[in-house]
């Protein structure tokens, strides 16, 4: 179920009516009830994905009793046995294919002629999330942050909550199951500002990512064909559609969440305001990022033993984190680019430089140093986009090398071959509206994330209300009727 469907708002009302008007004061009946909507929510899919989820959960919950145990050989086994079982899921699943192809093609150079079993069957939406969040649960008792859960619901309801199943934000154990066994109150302002923020989510999904999409599409199908404008326009297009689509999905997914009096773990900070690329790393997928440099930059060592070894440490995290992403040398690609614009912030101990200010945090409007700063950050994230949205990188380099040769080349091109023609729909040509809205209120609200300042006149604020709801559910509809609806692009990881 996509949170950007008439369906999913035709669920919500109905489960989030039974939760505090059928079954309030009663949590178990909550928490069950939690868990039921969330499996529907998922299995709306594919009941099969339903199974594994269930496997994977009673794995890891029975796990956690023994990683528990006061013996630390025991204890270190069964963590390394859920370790195992993870990982050996999203190999399975995520990875064996890119593998059984790789060693392919390995004894075929070498002469050697083999044909390794493909497994044909899809990959399980949000397989990556759920994972790490078990993970995460075993990892937390045997660091005595948790302790084991007795209820397998709550567990289940830890692990599967719809609102974050398929796209995040990773939660940690020790912060969202303690708010998953305590008796929830409903708060008519945390449910206030969790419409805000499925509203905004929905804002951003729907009016700037999905009207994006089909001319990035467009753009990156044949790039062969395209100017180097063109392409210009497609690669500042995809980073704008993939911040809109996953910090949209976001906000709903913590709106969502509010509506159930739990909150969820921030996972975007506005990171194109980023002035350097380790500052946009603490500011997108936060929990992703967070989830990495606790569980394995810190247990490696982190920065504690010596330059080379932070030098190493940094390089594993961003390559196992463009692995994540997926099956495929561009992913790795694309985390190895990020790996060496930080290396020189860590060399000369800038990678912890704005930690704790934001942009323009004495001002209005950023210095010139702060906007070049800004602006150079987000030239390089967008060329690194274009590795992580070519499959091939071969064609990723040749549609960047295209772009710096016939730019130079032929300076001029652009007054030849207007780029209005790959506008599909008049209504898109509101687009840049849109992003210049999405772009002020980030800016407006850069100093907290994690809640929507509207204006004190109620009658202003209920007119932007108003017009902002009838402009996603004018889009809603039409999606639905037009059959166009766009998948959220993280579920595929």
């Amino acid at each position: 179920m996509l949170f950007s469907t008439l369906t999913f708002f035709t669920f919500l009302p109905v489960v989030f009516i039974l939760y505090w008007f059928v079954f309030n004061k009663q949590l178990k009946l909550q928490n069950a009830l939690l868990l039921l909507a969330s499996y529907v929510f998922y299995g709306w899919w594919s009941w099969s994905f339903c199974g594994l989820l269930l496997l994977s959960t009673l794995i890891d919950y029975s796990f956690g009793f023994w990683v528990a145990s006061p013996s630390k050989p025991k204890a270190r086994f069964f963590l390394w046995l859920s370790i195992v079982n993870n990982l050996g899921l999203l190999f399975l699943f995520k990875y064996y294919n890119f593998f059984a192809h790789e060693f392919q093609q390995g004894m075929a150079s070498l002469g050697w002629h083999c044909n390794p079993l493909i497994l044909q069957w899809a990959l399980p939406v949000g397989i990556s999330f759920y994972t790490f969040h078990g993970m995460s649960y075993v990892f937390d008792i045997y660091r005595g942050y948790q302790k084991p859960v007795r209820s397998f619901v709550d567990y289940a309801v830890f692990v599967s909550f719809f609102p974050l199943l398929v796209a995040g934000p990773i939660e940690r154990a020790s912060h969202l199951l303690p708010q998953i066994q305590r008796e929830r109150r409903f708060s008519y302002i945390q449910a206030v500002e969790g419409c805000r923020l499925i509203l905004w989510g929905l804002f951003k999904k729907l009016l700037i990512a999905d009207s994006i999409a089909p001319i990035v599409d467009k753009l990156y199908q044949h790039p062969e064909t395209e100017t180097a404008y063109a392409l210009i326009l497609g690669v500042i297009g995809f980073s704008i559609q993939i911040y809109g689509d996953f910090s949209g999905y976001s906000d709903m997914a913590l709106g969502t969440a509010k509506l159930f009096g739990i909150e969820l773990l921030s996972n975007f900070r506005f990171p194109y305001l980023s002035r350097n690329i380790g500052e946009f790393w603490r500011r997108w997928h936060i929990s992703l990022s967070s989830w990495f440099r606790d569980y394995l930059y810190i247990p490696l060592g982190g920065s504690r033993e010596g330059k080379w070894k932070a030098i190493r440490n940094t390089c594993i995290i961003f390559l196992v984190s463009g692995f994540w992403h997926g099956a495929n040398w561009n992913f790795i690609l694309w985390g190895g680019l990020h790996a060496l614009a930080f290396l020189p912030l860590l060399l000369l101990n800038k990678h912890k430089n704005y930690v704790h200010d934001v942009v323009g945090s004495q001002s209005r409007w950023p210095s010139w140093q702060e906007l070049r700063s800004m602006v150079s950050t987000f030239i390089f994230v967008s060329i690194a986009w274009v590795f992580f949205r070519v499959p091939e990188w071969q064609k990723a380099l040749q549609l960047l090398k295209r772009i710096v040769v016939d730019a130079f080349a032929h300076p001029t091109q652009f007054l030849h071959k207007p780029i209005a023609h790959q506008v599909p729909d008049k209504l898109i040509l509101s687009i840049p509206l849109w992003v210049a809205i999405s772009f002020l209120a980030d800016w407006y609200l850069r100093h907290n994330e994690r809640q929507l300042r509207v204006p004190q006149h109620r009658y202003v604020r209920y007119t932007l209300y108003v017009i902002l709801f009838c402009l996603c559910l004018f889009f809603l509809i039409k999606a639905a009727v037009l059959s166009t609806t766009v998948n959220f692009i993280y579920f595929q990881f």
